[in-house]
């Protein structure tokens, strides 16, 4: 059986569950107000609180931390910046950079999956004759594209979660690249958020506008261009 036939026997609704799941903790997390708690000067009012949260639960607190960091990113709500600050801040540069990674790979394979069983597979096979080439071009270089794609940051990080599902990127390839792409700017994030009590405790702000500075975007930049050796690499040996 062919994963298009798979694909087309499963019933409608089925296919589409994952995908509806989403959207609706997309309308309820405004519906909500949870958006309004995902600020920097929410994160600075309740920061006390948070900190002694994390010093009296220990595992749980982390366990919580990632789970919501998950949630934000397959709902595909803002927030993440905010959450990878307060990762740094709570848990320090290194393991703040590392749950907040974990969270936001998890919330990434969640939109994936989601898409992957609501249109991939239908969607492919209907857009065949115009995706056909760009789809055999991305799975053959699927590591090096979507590790370009999570390094450089230009692209909607919902974007770059939904268009691999459609290109039959498979999903090993797309949660490593996914993993290993967003640890430099989580590093960077994370760093700012862990002197982040005493830029408050001066009065002052979190300077975010590092993460564009030339120091962080050309480093950025050149692992990209590393990420895509291996293509080039291939079509030179072909040409050859």
């Amino acid at each position: 059986m062919t994963n298009q036939t798979a694909d087309t026997r499963t019933p409608l609704f089925r296919r589409l569950l994952p995908l509806a799941v989403l959207v609706a903790g997309f309308a309820a997390f405004f519906a909500l107000g949870l958006h309004r708690h995902l600020t920097l000067a929410e994160l600075a009012a309740r920061r006390t609180e948070l900190a002694a949260f994390v010093e009296a639960q220990g595992a749980l607190a982390v366990l919580v931390y990632v789970a919501a960091y998950a949630a934000v990113v397959a709902f595909s709500v803002p927030g993440a910046t905010v959450l990878t600050l307060a990762g740094g801040f709570l848990f320090g540069t290194v393991w703040g950079a590392a749950y907040a990674v974990a969270g936001a790979t998890l919330g990434a394979v969640a939109v994936f999956l989601a898409a992957r069983s609501a249109f991939g597979e239908t969607l492919r096979h209907k857009a065949r004759p115009w995706i056909g080439r760009l789809e055999d071009g991305f799975r053959e270089n699927a590591f090096s594209y979507m590790l370009f794609l999570r390094l450089v940051p230009l692209f909607p990080f919902w974007l770059v979660n939904l268009v691999p599902a459609f290109l039959g990127v498979p999903l090993g390839v797309y949660a490593l690249a996914t993993l290993i792409g967003i640890v430099p700017g989580a590093l960077v994030y994370a760093s700012v958020g862990n002197g982040l009590g005493a830029v408050l405790d001066a009065g002052g702000a979190p300077d975010l506008s590092v993460a564009a500075s030339p120091e962080v975007l050309l480093p950025l930049l050149g692992l990209a261009v590393l990420a895509l050796l291996p293509v080039g690499v291939k079509a030179w040996r072909r040409r050859s």
